[in-house]
């Protein structure tokens, strides 16, 4: 992790991202920081959510909708996405290791990380189809 200035608006960005579950983009990130500091710029915010990624404090996460989403928690972990209303949820895995395990079985490298994302639907629609 590199060393830098404390600044303000990455203190109140990562506040925000500790609070959250629901994997916010960096335009919900400005608007709910903004409303703490009317003065940030989308522009910092952006600048400032890349300067997390890369010293490690959070994670982006790519999802395939064209948006990138963050992540206070750089636990390993895994993340589920309702395909129905875009829904991005944390999923607990019990053992990990054994997703890398049976990916490695028959791989002649070395495999030192993995990015897994889970598609379905959440139950709150699930909940709301059978109501239909």
């Amino acid at each position: 992790m590199t060393a830098r200035k404390h600044s303000r608006q990455r203190e109140l960005i990562k506040h925000f991202l500790a609070s959250r579950k629901d994997h916010p983009t960096a335009d919900m990130i400005y608007t709910n920081v903004r409303s703490q500091n009317p003065n940030i710029s989308l522009g910092t915010v952006y600048r400032n959510l890349t300067l997390l990624v890369q010293d490690g404090e959070i994670n982006r996460l790519r999802l395939g909708d064209g948006v990138d989403h963050f992540d206070a928690d750089t636990s390993p972990h895994y993340h589920f996405i309702c395909s129905e209303c875009g829904k991005v949820a944390d999923l607990e895995i019990e053992h990990p290791e054994s997703i890398i395990n049976a990916a490695a079985a028959d791989f002649d490298g070395q495999i030192t990380g993995h990015v897994a994302y889970f598609y379905g639907t959440c139950g709150n629609c699930l909940k709301h189809n059978q109501n239909l």
